[in-house]
């Protein structure tokens, strides 16, 4: 199929760009009328830098002008299209009858955005393409068809300014021949009256006569070009503009959006950065070549003033002097935005720490910045000066937030890629000023940024610029138990901030479905895996305080309910309580939440009904709800006092200080008890991996100085590890022989867990029958025979003292200054 007839094929969302692709230099009309023609001939053959192929160009235009002209006349043309033709046929005349190489170039740029478009096309229309990356994609080929035209009007308005320099050097000269001939004239006239004279003055008048025509030509046409140049840098400027705002202001603004969500988790594309850079290179080669050519025809302008008519009527006015203002703004414009914080600093900052940055400009290589790479300085800053920075456009260095050390850096440019950047390795706050805060504030509340700022001049000192960017909020600490309230902080900012706002506004108030985004976000990217629809279904419940299946479609959550509420009768709020749980997963129960062994966020409620309905030994991990980062063991077991019927137990919540000492695994094979995991995974299955090795030869169990190794071992006051360690089978943890039975039964349903020393040598052989389970957690490595009695007599001692009289006051560490604590 011809190219023009896939054109016409094209989806209407790339019509746009197709119309884009053309000019009054080269309309549309004429590619549908000859689009046969204009296709079979050897556009790509043809070096526009190779005199001798001038001639093809020549005949070329000449072929196509006869084809426009007898188009014009043929009858079966409608009569309204004819006028159109017409103007296309002066027009051609007047921008290709002495450049035929422009029209030569012209086609060419259209027939490979053509080519462009219609492979663009048919990627999109590929099943694999997902709807985004169609849509980026799209729009990666719209900016670099864009960027395409752009470099042939440039180039086009080159050759122009080339043209009309010869045409104003030749005029030169001719002025200089038509001064010569004036002089010999004035000359001639002087001497006596004679034959010879009159006949030389007769002549020389002539020639002058003609001189004075031709410098008239000349000078018309010189004018005339001088006006179309200008023209095509309008329209070329406007196109600049359009573009320069679609990467600035849009593109560059996605960016910076997706990497603030990223540090909430999301999805980030760290190859886009280096496509926007792509982009600003061109953009600032494309400026700064059109930036050059209107200063020459400044140049040229001066050399031979040629006063422009100002026709009302035909509106012919001088855009000379609005085409430099224009271009200077349009780089000024795209500078200024360049810089950009590529890695962003840590949002939660703990004072006299170190972290890291990086600030990367991103039109650095092409205005040859890296022959004198410009310094940064980073400033901490507050909210308040964020604001004022962003009015007034100006940064002072004077008025800090706080002081960072290490917060200077000189640029380097990475020859193989192209980039001019700065990393701060060492950075570290040293001292914070906090501003006045409201009653309800705390500490870690109160945002400040780092602004990065630099000074450099383009063009041999001709521009100087002043340029900065800010940093995403950043919470400044001193303390790591602010860390958590810190987090809230930052993480509501980056997911419901609006792009261009003032700093550092956020909402108060977001839907549930916002914020529901926000925590699966988060927690995957802390944990490794997100949460699913019920797991979110009972956060909502949690944080409403509902229960059972509850519409939250419509739901709006405040910024109190989220981070400042305590729950009702509790000392922690949603945010501590789920913060807390993603830390104990991220610390210690990364596997097992990774690959699905833990159900997490579910009531006890639902748990039973699950479980009841299970075979005895059935278990399932959960998530506690009125305890701070602890996981809870449910199982199924027989009911006491109702022979034939079963009852859900819950052991005691486990935090990360009972998995510092024995992992959640270990645990699991500790208790015989617990049999397989809900629904029907036996537990060797679904936990081996985690198991701890077991040690191997008895010459690891005795450390130095002969003392026997001890180790931990998890059980339920109803299952006393009444077999001698050496008889437990490790490759069969459901081994009757592991537990002899139950001591006593339990009166409650949540039953705590105990861990108990097991010695490892031989003639320890009564440590079952010495070592009986206490009621409560004996989390102790014990190197005596004697445990029980041990035990006993601990429990005894604190059965004795009286807690009533003891002090029950809270302290609230945002009253603390810790400033003046660590000074």
């Amino acid at each position: 199929m011809a190219l023009w007839a896939k054109v016409q094929q094209l989806p209407q969302e790339f019509m746009s760009q197709v119309q884009s692709v053309y000019s009054p230099y080269f309309p549309m009309e004429v590619r549908h009328y000859f689009a046969a023609w204009i296709e079979d001939q050897p556009w790509k053959d043809i070096d526009d830098t190779n005199p001798q192929h001038e001639q093809v160009a020549i005949r070329l235009f000449a072929q196509l002008m006869e084809l426009i002209e007898a188009k014009t006349n043929d009858n079966t043309l409608e009569f309204h299209l004819r006028p159109s033709l017409q103007k296309v046929a002066m027009l051609f005349k007047d921008a290709y009858c002495n450049q035929p190489m422009n029209l030569v170039r012209a086609v060419r740029n259209c027939l490979a955005n053509e080519e462009n478009l219609v492979r663009a096309s048919e990627t999109l229309s590929s099943p694999s393409m997902t709807s985004q990356a169609q849509l980026v994609e799209k729009t990666k080929q719209e900016i670099q068809g864009c960027m395409d035209l752009l470099d042939t009007r440039t180039n086009e308005s080159g050759h122009d300014l080339r043209h009309m320099q010869l045409i104003q050097e030749k005029f030169v000269i001719d002025h200089q021949n038509q001064a010569k001939i004036s002089a010999s004239l004035a000359h001639v006239q002087q001497q006596p009256t004679s034959a010879n004279r009159t006949e030389m003055e007769t002549g020389l008048k002539q020639k002058k006569e003609e001189m004075d025509r031709q410098l008239l030509a000349s000078a018309q046409q010189i004018l005339q070009q001088r006006l179309a140049l200008a023209r095509k840098h309008k329209d070329t400027l406007a196109t600049l503009e359009s573009i320069t705002k679609q990467i600035v202001v849009d593109e560059l603004i996605a960016w910076k959006q997706k990497q603030k969500l990223s540090y909430n988790g999301a999805s980030f594309d760290t190859t886009m950065i280096d496509v926007l850079q792509k982009w600003c290179e061109s953009l600032a080669d494309l400026i700064w070549r059109n930036r050059m050519q209107i200063i020459e025809v400044d140049l040229l302008r001066q050399q031979l003033p040629i006063p422009i008519p100002v026709d009302a009527s035909d509106g012919v006015t001088d855009l000379q002097p609005e085409l430099n203002r224009t271009v200077t703004a349009l780089l000024e414009r795209l500078v200024t935005n360049a810089l950009i914080v590529e890695h962003q600093p840590p949002q939660v900052v703990k004072k006299e720490t170190g972290f890291t940055a990086t600030v990367r400009l991103l039109v650095g290589g092409k205005l040859s910045l890296h022959l004198t790479p410009p310094r940064v300085q980073a400033t901490f800053i507050s909210e308040q000066q964020a604001r004022n920075v962003i009015q007034n456009g100006a940064v002072r260095l004077d008025q800090k937030f706080g002081d960072i050390l290490n917060n200077e850096g000189k640029m380097d440019y990475q020859k193989h890629s192209g980039q001019l950047s700065v990393t701060f390795r060492n950075m570290s706050l040293q001292s914070i000023k906090r501003a006045d805060k409201k009653k309800t504030e705390r500490v870690a509340e109160e945002k400040g940024c780092i602004c990065f700022s630099s000074n450099f001049s383009v063009g041999g000192n001709e521009l100087q610029f002043h340029v900065w960017t800010l940093s995403l909020p950043v919470v400044a600490i001193v303390h790591v138990n602010q860390e958590c309230a810190a987090t809230a902080t930052y993480v509501w900012d980056n997911q419901f901030s609006e792009q261009g706002r003032i700093p550092f506004q956020v909402s108060n108030r977001v839907p549930w479905s916002g914020v529901a985004n926000m925590l699966s976000t988060k927690f995957c990217a802390m944990t490794g895996r997100g949460l699913s629809e019920s797991n979110l279904k009972y956060l909502g419940n949690k944080l409403f305080g509902t229960s059972g299946i509850v519409d939250f479609s419509n739901a709006v959550v405040t910024w109190e309910e989220f981070s400042k509420k305590p729950f009702p009768g509790k000392k922690f709020t949603f945010w501590e309580w789920f913060w807390s749980i993603a830390k104990l997963v991220k610390e210690h129960l990364q596997g097992p939440w990774t690959d699905g062994s833990i159900i997490g966020f579910m009531d006890k409620t639902e748990s039973n009904e699950l479980l009841l309905s299970r075979p005895i030994g059935t278990f399932l991990l959960r998530f506690s709800d009125g305890t701070e980062g602890a996981l809870t063991i449910a199982y199924v077991k027989q009911h006491p006092d109702k022979p034939g019927e079963s009852q859900v137990w819950n052991l005691a919540p486990l935090s990360a200080k009972d998995f510092a000492l024995r992992g959640l695994a270990d645990r699991i094979k500790d208790l015989t008890t617990l049999v397989a995991l809900y629904p029907d995974t036996p537990k060797h299955t679904a936990f081996q991996s985690y198991f701890s090795k077991p040690d191997i030869g008895s010459s690891q169990k005795v450390e130095n100085g002969g003392y026997v190794k001890t180790k931990l071992i998890f059980v339920i006051d109803e299952q006393p590890s009444t077999q001698p360690p050496g008889e437990i089978d490790f490759n069969n943890p459901q081994n009757p022989g592991a537990c002899a039975g139950p001591v006593s039964s339990p009166s409650y349903a949540n039953q705590p867990g105990t861990l108990e020393a097991e010695a490892t040598q031989s003639h320890y052989s009564n440590w079952g029958s010495l070592c009986a389970p206490c009621t409560m957690p004996c989390e102790y490595i014990c190197e005596c025979l004697d445990v029980r009695f041990w035990a006993m007599d601990c429990l005894m001692d604190l059965a004795d003292l009286d807690f009533s009289g003891m002090p029950t006051t809270e302290i609230d560490l945002d009253t603390i200054d810790f400033n003046e604590i660590l000074q």
